[in-house]
């Protein structure tokens, strides 16, 4: 998890973009956040920022740096955000749009942290 220190910069970046995005999105759609809530979602956007960086620093150079950016947000997008999402709104009986608004909402976070990775640039951990 070295790379994580190594990348401290533009994980925390990327953390910030994301949270300033979700209280955009959470102003449009008339929500109100309490500070629990922020730091909950602080803590979060970090960790999930750090596992993207290191998806995007292990991802194999057979295609341009940013598709392999953007792409790697998208699968981890599909495959873990949406799936975990569907399925707890789902039980919880949230609305199609309720559960549409906040997948839009992380696949939008996760294009643009991969983007200000990718803009930023990442260091790979050391060989060896």
């Amino acid at each position: 998890m070295i790379y994580i220190w190594l990348n401290i910069a533009p994980i925390f970046a990327a953390t910030l973009a994301g949270l300033a995005l979700g209280v955009a999105w959470a102003r449009i759609s008339g929500l109100r956040l309490s500070i629990g809530v922020g730091i909950a979602a602080l803590l979060a956007q970090f960790w999930l920022v750090a596992i993207l960086a290191g998806a995007v620093i292990l991802a194999p150079d057979q295609a341009p740096p940013w598709t392999m950016a953007l792409g790697s947000a998208f699968i981890i997008w599909i495959g873990f955000v949406l799936p975990v999402l569907v399925v707890t709104l789902g039980v919880g009986r949230a609305s199609v749009r309720a559960i549409a608004s906040a997948a839009g909402y992380w696949l939008a976070t996760m294009l643009l942290q991969a983007a200000l990775l990718q803009a930023i640039g990442l260091v790979p951990p050391p060989a060896g």
